[in-house]
């Protein structure tokens, strides 16, 4: 069983779908095999993650028809500006091989060259228009950078991907994209950035909140945390290269959260952001302060 979403220009997409950050290439391949096998039918990857290649290899070895797997991938901020990025999708689209890609976000806003930014989403309206692409989104835009882009923007992203968990569910992003009908899409749904950057946080999955919560339904702290995703009507991007794991993120739709539980998941929300600040992502800087958060292998998140 699975649910779906329709976005603001009618496409459908799977809500619950598959991350492949960080994910090396064989892993990547075994992973989204499983996650096929499972019932994914949502597979979300970036340019930056290195991986698209085995993503489109994983789908072609699934057996599955290309119109029943929604692909998603993002535009890296180097190939930002309107030729740079009709080019950096045609890279995508062949190393998914793919004609058409289902969902393509801007990875990040670029604050210090916002006009590459917007000429990067232009490209993104020429691609839709022509039909390459179904949708077009933006991912860990704030408030402020959705207002600059829609003043210079045709089309209203139909997507922005952020950093969504219980201890930091970004209430503002996801009142702005409500106002604009952008549904917000959760990365690092279950927290995952809380507990891999340096134990910096508390895991969620240690929350006695959550784990009370869990333990009422039989599930387990990441179902319920999912859960809480899909009943609030968000897209949530779970990862795992594990294949129980993989196959119990997908095992949430056979129960619901009461109004009481999801509340006292959204009062956890401490405001603190596990990964980078959108107004610190440069071009120059970039490099550096990936390898000060994530370690200095780490792909963009």
């Amino acid at each position: 069983m699975t649910s779906n979403l329709t976005l603001n220009n009618g496409v459908e997409m799977p809500a619950l779908g598959f991350g492949v950050f960080q994910t090396p290439p064989q892993e990547t391949i075994d992973a989204v095999e499983a996650a096929l096998g499972t019932g994914y039918r949502h597979i979300d990857t970036a340019a930056s993650y290195g991986n698209e290649y085995e993503v489109g290899e994983a789908i072609r070895r699934s057996g599955l028809a290309r119109s029943d797997v929604f692909v998603e991938t993002k535009i890296w901020i180097e190939d930002y500006g309107y030729d740079a990025t009709l080019h950096a999708f045609d890279t995508s689209a062949g190393k998914l091989g793919v004609d058409q890609i289902d969902l393509l976000l801007l990875h990040q806003p670029l604050p210090s060259r916002f006009d590459l930014t917007i000429d990067a989403y232009h490209a993104l309206e020429k691609l839709l228009e022509d039909r390459r692409v179904r949708a077009i989104g933006v991912s860990n835009f704030m408030p402020r950078h959705l207002d600059d882009l829609l003043k210079n923007a045709g089309v209203v992203p139909a997507v922005n991907q952020s950093e969504v968990h219980p201890y930091f569910s970004e209430p503002d992003v996801r009142a702005a994209d409500a106002e604009h009908g952008i549904l917000t899409q959760a990365w690092s749904p279950i927290g995952g950035i809380t507990f891999y950057r340096d134990g910096q946080h508390r895991s969620t999955l240690d929350d006695p909140t959550i784990g009370e919560i869990a333990k009422a339904h039989g599930k387990t702290p990441a179902q319920v945390m999912l859960r809480w995703h899909l009943q609030e009507g968000r897209s949530a991007i779970p990862k795992s290269t594990k294949p129980h794991r993989i196959a119990e993120n997908f095992d949430v739709f056979d129960f619901a959260l009461t109004d009481d539980e999801r509340a006292a998941i959204d009062a956890l929300d401490t405001g603190v952001r596990g990964g980078p600040e959108p107004d610190a992502i440069t071009l120059e800087g970039w490099r550096s302060l990936a390898a000060s958060i994530f370690g200095p292998k780490t792909e963009a998140p």
